[in-house]
């Protein structure tokens, strides 16, 4: 198009009183406007609404769009016009392009062909609301082996007498992937902010871009945007004489996998476990940007690793004690009891009464127990916690697991005959069991009392295992033992539990 030219005074209301000058200098206006007209310097004319809410009007000199050739030309983004029956009359260069197709297969084919089949009834709409007005929609169009994301905006467009359509197209697709690759790193950035184990983003020279807050509170200082191994000194004992860090980095940079390779931070004694893997940053494709290192936290489970293994060698342990004490039960038993019924019952017992400690223990997880627990687990099958037959006092004591166990085989051999011949063979009889600790002279001694029993009138000649076992328990060490008074009121005992064993 050469160029538009505005019509003066069309539409307008001319006040006679205007100016002579004024009217002179639009004749002459209008004069050249004609002049251009006749001699084809201009195609189209603007002209001006009489009133403010009624816009300019384009008036084509022609009925095609051919004099808008040279402004869709001139324009970036694609162009086209559509006459009233939606047929393409003309495209611009950036529009073919953007379509991958020439003017001739657009005309020749429609849109449709180039935006794709599933595309013909949202095309078909936007062209029904571009007619009432200008009106925009969405598109994705195939070109060549890539989808481009296109903007579609149609307006009404005055040709001649009739009124077509102008059709616009942006793309859209660069701008898109733009806004997902911000998406993804917006989405990345919470991930790893948000990860519980230590995360660690490096470029391909090993130097820190993106940490975790677990990684963050194992430097002293800011690690983003310093070298992997500067930040994060590992010692690999696999890796002797290699830069742990480094190697890893450049392991992982060049495409390997790094997985479960036990490492530690920091210096004694403060030094931390951890299980290093690393792999290599791929964003798209094959194209390696980097790599990301994790860092789970092996030292509490290392911690736990060690207990657990100090508790399987105190376990085995024990139980080596306890098969060699059920030996030394069934063999001493054995020899004390004249039937193998009598054998029977006195083992059984005893064993029971070992299991009632080893359950205790078992609850409380090989720790420490209450002497008032254990008494308790001892004469709980003669008479329960509570009752008025049996009186508790000054056993909220800690022991060792070695002096419960022993303690537990004292207070059956107690319970036991008290049940037979002594104060629990009868109604009327009772028993109070009693602790007295003397802090300065490091002893600790249980009083075992029975009364309202059938009473002692002699010491008993044979000397059973039972008594053996209440003699010898807690003997193991020097301060450690059991005495018998066989008084008349009934039986008593005191017990010295070893010093060392108790927790105070």
């Amino acid at each position: 198009m050469s160029g538009v030219a505005p019509l003066p005074g069309t539409g307008l209301d001319i006040d006679m009183n205007v100016e002579t000058a004024s009217l002179r200098r639009r004749l002459e206006e209008a004069e050249e406007t004609l002049r251009a007209i006749r001699e084809g310097e201009v195609d189209a004319l603007v002209i001006g609404g009489s009133r403010p809410d009624r816009p300019d009007e384009v008036f084509t000199l022609e009925a095609g769009p051919e004099p808008y050739r040279v402004f869709m030309e001139a324009m970036d983004i694609g162009a086209a016009a559509l006459d009233d029956g939606d047929r393409l009359l003309f495209a611009n260069t950036a529009l073919c392009a953007l379509l991958g197709r020439s003017v001739e297969d657009l005309q020749e084919s429609g849109l449709t062909a180039a935006l794709g089949e599933e595309a013909e009834p949202q095309l078909r709409e936007l062209l029904r609301r571009g007619r009432e007005g200008r009106a925009s929609a969405e598109f994705r169009a195939g070109v060549g082996d890539e989808e481009r994301l296109l903007l579609l905006s149609a307006a009404p467009l005055r040709l001649g007498p009739t009124f077509g359509l102008a059709l616009t197209a942006a793309d859209f697709t660069e701008r898109q992937r733009a806004a997902s690759v911000e998406e993804s790193e917006r989405l990345a950035r919470a991930v790893i902010a948000s990860a519980s184990e230590a995360v660690v983003v490096c470029d391909r020279d090993g130097r820190i871009t993106h940490v975790s807050r677990s990684g963050l509170a194992l430097c002293a200082d800011v690690p983003v945007g310093r070298m992997f191994d500067e930040a994060y000194p590992l010692i690999v004992p696999e890796m002797t004489g290699l830069p742990a860090g480094e190697d890893l980095i450049a392991m992982a940079v060049g495409g390997g996998m790094i997985q479960g390779i036990e490492a530690s931070l920091g210096e004694a004694p403060a030094q931390r476990s951890f299980l290093v893997s690393a792999a290599p940053l791929i964003v798209s494709g094959d194209d390696i940007r980097g790599c990301v290192v994790t860092l789970v936290d092996l030292t509490q489970r290392k911690e736990a690793e060690r207990h657990q293994l100090l508790l399987m060698k105190e376990l085995d342990h024990r139980v080596k004690n306890t098969l060699a004490l059920v030996v030394s039960i069934c063999t001493r038993t054995a020899s004390s009891e004249d039937t193998v019924e009598g054998f029977r019952r006195a083992f059984l017992g005893r064993i029971h009464a070992l299991a009632a400690t080893h359950t205790l223990l078992a609850e409380k997880s090989w720790a420490n127990l209450l002497i008032g627990d254990v008494v308790a687990a001892e004469l709980a099958p003669y008479v329960p916690a509570g009752d008025s037959r049996l009186a508790m006092t000054g056993l909220d004591i800690w022991v060792s697991p070695r002096a419960a166990t022993a303690l537990g085989l004292v207070l059956h051999e107690l319970a036991t005959n008290a049940a037979k011949y002594g104060a629990l063979s009868t109604l009327g009889g009772s028993i109070a069991v009693s602790g007295h600790l003397d802090r300065e002279a490091e002893e600790l001694t249980l009083e075992w009392r029975e009364s309202g029993g059938p009473g002692i009138h002699t010491e008993p000649v044979r000397r059973g295992f039972g008594r053996s076992v209440i003699a010898r328990s807690l003997s193991y060490a020097p301060d450690g033992g059991a005495e018998l008074r066989f008084a008349p009121d009934g039986l008593e005992c005191t017990i010295r539990v070893p010093w060392q064993d108790l927790q105070l």
